[in-house]
């Protein structure tokens, strides 16, 4: 698959890291799917049937922060190996104290974790190296999800799900709307010995046909979870947990109001580089 760079830069007096978060946040609406940040900017990934320099054009001018000057340029990258790019320029291991390691297969392997998990990211969304992911493992690795069922939603590299069942979940689900993600969560679950793991390609609509979950976690951005929590509180059980990230401090109020009309209850926030994950319990 064909994928367009494009490395923006900016003008303005805030911090230039805040800026790539919220605007990695706002190109997710847009068909982004991977970001890099870094100290001159953000370096964003679209795949080349999704790119709409209209869209981009218009993302940044309705950017919910004044007074930034962007400047990007892009560059189409044809389908090649991504595991040599990222272990060529940005992918590195990922520790969680002596609980979980997360690394790719062209990394050394390490002794000492309760759990290691080897995850190929290629394009897909998900190796622990961005806040999000993160909080989402340091809300997962607490919990005991023995006879649970689990649902792991917008799965990306699967990297949830496959801690999950490592965990010893009853079963598992892992879906993604992105047929590359699917591909990309199916062949990281063979890796991981857990082809057990029931990966879907599709969106919030296949969850009807699914069953029921006690534990749902959806790591995908604020518009997204909105427009599909109706259906999450629909699968979930009474006293389930619904745990969701990939939204923004300012973005809290929204999503405990939406939670909060289904039922649910917001239990817990928890922050890192303003980025927010949020533990919810249906009654």
């Amino acid at each position: 698959m064909d994928y367009f760079e494009i490395a923006f830069t900016y003008d303005a007096a805030i911090e230039t890291g805040v800026i790539n978060d919220i605007l990695a946040s706002e190109l997710g609406d847009i068909g982004f799917d991977s970001f890099i940040s870094e100290d001159s900017g953000l370096l964003a990934y679209v795949s080349a049937d999704k790119y709409n320099e209209s869209a981009l054009r218009n993302c940044l001018e309705a950017f919910p922060v004044q007074d930034i000057l962007f400047s990007y340029t892009s560059r189409l990258i044809k389908s090649c190996n991504w595991n040599e790019v990222w272990e060529k320029n940005y992918f590195q291991p990922v520790t969680f104290g002596d609980e979980c390691l997360i690394r790719a297969s062209f990394h050394l392997e390490q002794t000492g974790f309760r759990y290691s998990l080897v995850i190929d990211p290629k394009m897909a969304f998900g190796t622990g190296n961005h806040a999000t992911t993160s909080l989402m493992i340091g809300e997962l690795l607490p919990l005991d999800l023995k006879d649970k069922a689990f649902l792991d939603m917008g799965c990306g590299t699967g990297v949830l799900a496959i801690l999950a069942a490592k965990k010893g979940a009853l079963r598992v689900v892992a879906i993604d709307i992105d047929e590359w993600a699917y591909h990309n969560a199916l062949e990281n679950c063979r890796l991981n010995n857990t082809a057990l793991i029931e990966v879907v390609l599709g969106g919030a609509e296949q969850l009807a046909r699914l069953g029921s979950f006690d534990i749902i976690f959806a790591n995908i951005n604020r518009n997204i979870l909105l427009n599909d929590i109706h259906r999450y509180a629909e699968v979930l059980k009474p006293s389930g947990m619904l745990f969701m990230s990939g939204f923004l401090t300012e973005d809290v109020p929204d999503i405990e109001a939406a939670s909060s009309q289904q039922g649910l209850i917001l239990c817990a926030v928890k922050e890192r580089d303003h980025w927010v994950a949020v533990q919810i319990q249906k009654p």
